[in-house]
């Protein structure tokens, strides 16, 4: 059953990972996704990996939907106005779905270091890329939803608390898009639009693979890196959760709230592409902090 055709989708940071499969999971559904990053056939950002959102996008429209690649910085505000200005034009001022997943602070994170050491400028690019991306792309999509009193926004983080995360900047980052949410649900409540925060759990990301050296083919050997790789899921996992919550109903119920792809597995029932159902908070609980 397609239960997202004729509704429209804007993936901001779709071009690998969590964004890539959220984006395919949304066109699982039928929905039309616009996928936008900053990598392109023939100019690939400063991330230095070889997946483009012409990529994606074709992935989209093979899932069974339709997927719009849009070369969008959204740190550049008016390459983001212009991006909203395009899908009022083409979709009749149509917009059901925002995913904020852009991110980019992999390479910027120093682990083991105190803020004062941490490279500032680096830190700093975090909350520009991490943070200011997703309230510049919500500030000039959320209009588009007010004119038509409903949609949903998603911001992706990591975790659901406001807990110390290893790294001073890393942690506010992901906390600030935890607090997006939350702070977005109260203005848009009486509009019938519902902002929620979801993370992943241990993600089985392109970049992780590569990390540990193996591929989604053979990603169980990836424990000799580390054993709790056994709990990760792909991005398709997190992809089905917001598909899950795009097409429940009764989703403004949740408005505000962090919620997790494991819990929303559980509630909705879905399962990861190899039909397994990893839930990296049980898996977490029982095997990392009761240790």
């Amino acid at each position: 059953m397609i239960r997202l055709k004729g509704k429209v989708a804007v993936v901001a940071g779709a071009t690998r990972g969590a964004g890539r499969g959220i984006a395919m999971m949304l066109g699982e559904e039928g929905a039309t996704v616009y996928v936008t990053g900053r990598s392109t056939r023939g100019n690939l950002s400063s991330m230095g990996r070889s997946e483009t959102i012409e990529e994606t996008a074709e992935l989209v429209t093979k899932s069974g939907g339709k997927g719009i690649a849009v070369r969008v910085d959204h740190t550049i505000e008016k390459e983001v106005e212009a991006l909203f200005q395009r899908i009022d034009e083409e979709q009749n001022g149509q917009l059901d779905i925002v995913v904020n997943d852009v991110w980019g602070g992999d390479p910027l994170t120093e682990w083991n270091t105190p803020f004062w050491e941490h490279n500032l400028e680096n830190g700093l690019l975090m909350q520009k890329r991490a943070v200011h991306s997703h309230m510049i792309t919500s500030y000039y999509g959320v209009p588009l939803m007010v004119k038509n009193q409903k949609g949903l926004v998603i911001e992706i983080t990591d975790g659901v608390d406001y807990q110390y995360r290893g790294n001073l900047f890393y942690s506010l980052a992901k906390t600030s898009a935890i607090h997006l949410a939350h702070a977005m649900s109260k203005d848009l409540s009486k509009h019938g639009i519902t902002a929620v925060a979801v993370t992943p759990g241990f993600l089985r990301s392109e970049a992780m693979l590569d990390l540990f050296g193996v591929t989604e083919e053979n990603w169980q050997e990836g424990v000799k890196v580390d054993p709790h790789f056994i709990a990760s899921e792909t991005p398709f996992f997190v992809g089905r959760a917001v598909a899950a919550l795009a097409c429940d109903p009764n989703v403004h119920q949740k408005t505000g709230k962090a919620l997790s792809s494991w819990e929303l597995s559980r509630e909705y029932g879905f399962k990861d592409m190899d039909g397994r159902r990893p839930d990296w908070g049980k898996y977490f609980e029982e095997n990392v902090l009761n240790q």
